[in-house]
């Protein structure tokens, strides 16, 4: 999750479009219910989404420390998501941006079929800021989307509406990327979209459950899913506007996602619903060199995961 505009300098990002290689066009109608016949959402692997944070993890080690937009650790992280979902049969392209004098790459994935008019995407930025690998923010949104991604193939999923999945680059210098993408679609492409689900930073260590309030069907999806655990969610303010759905909400595109917090502290009400340390943040390392595999809460990612595919299931259906 990129830095507050006040309080901490953000990097200005020139942002010119070199090259989009994607296609496919965008699908619009409101998301709907599934139907009574509809296919079940597969329980996602906490092991598979903690074995693409190790490989994140050893990634920045061997480039720096950090995965940063324009470095070797970022262009190694896109390799390795992309050599995933080539091997899973996903259609992939990358998309060119500059952005403070340095070349960024976003990767768009596209699920064979479904109606092209009808678009789901599912989405989150795969850079780290410079001081730090970037674990939790935000290779465990990063992750956890492969890993559905990677779950739709194994499962041989054909849903009704065409599914799309996207790795953003450059967030943390002001969602240059998510940005550079929407900005490349015609106004009638984007309205296709039937809505765009984003996660970053989903596995916090003194975690919340937070859900974005922006479109009420993909909220509700959401807030029904954690209902189903048992889990009180809240909405979330820490970050609105300040990750890559923002982009897609300002050009009309219905928009959600999950959240678990980052360098709000938690309250004593929040501890009594969700457990953790009162008065700490909620990600104590955010935007640090501590940010590793280490700062992460196993439970937090493995329910967020699983929400993540229940709503690209119930969204697409």
């Amino acid at each position: 999750m990129k830095l507050l505009l006040s309080g901490r300098a953000l990097t200005a990002a020139a942002v010119a479009v070199a090259t989009l290689v994607t296609g496919g066009s965008a699908a619009g109608a409101a998301s709907a219910p599934a139907h009574p016949a509809a296919a079940a959402a597969p329980d996602i692997s906490l092991a598979n989404v903690k074995a693409h944070l190790v490989q994140l993890q050893s990634i920045a080690t061997a480039n720096g420390g950090n995965r940063a937009h324009g470095r070797a650790g970022y262009q190694a992280s896109l390799d390795y998501v992309k050599a995933k979902l080539d091997a899973a049969g996903f259609t992939t392209r990358v998309q060119r941006f500059t952005a403070s004098g340095r070349t960024g790459y976003n990767l768009i994935a596209d699920w064979p079929g479904g109606d092209a008019n009808q678009i789901v995407m599912a989405g989150s930025h795969l850079d780290s800021v410079t001081s730090g690998p970037g674990i939790n923010d935000n290779g465990s949104g990063s992750s956890a989307v492969l890993e559905t991604a990677l779950a739709v193939a194994r499962s041989g999923y054909q849903p009704g509406k065409h599914l799309r999945f996207a790795w953003w680059g450059a967030e943390e210098l002001g969602l240059v990327g998510s940005r550079a993408y929407v900005n490349s679609l015609g106004s009638a492409e984007r309205a296709k979209i039937s809505g765009y689900l984003n996660f970053d930073m989903i596995g916090s260590p003194n975690p919340g459950y937070f859900v974005y309030d922006d479109d009420p069907t993909i909220e509700r999806t959401f807030k029904d899913y954690f209902a189903g655990l048992g889990i009180a969610t809240e909405i979330e303010t820490e970050g609105d506007g300040r990750s890559d759905h923002a982009p897609f909400k300002n050009a009309g595109v219905p928009v959600g996602g999950l959240f678990s917090g980052a360098d709000y502290r938690k309250t004593s009400a929040q501890a009594a619903k969700w457990g953790g340390t009162v008065g700490q943040p909620f990600d104590r390392c955010y935007h640090s060199s501590c940010d590793t595999t280490a700062n992460i809460d196993d439970t937090a990612l493995d329910h967020n995961s699983d929400a993540i595919a229940y709503a690209v299931w119930e969204l697409s259906q």
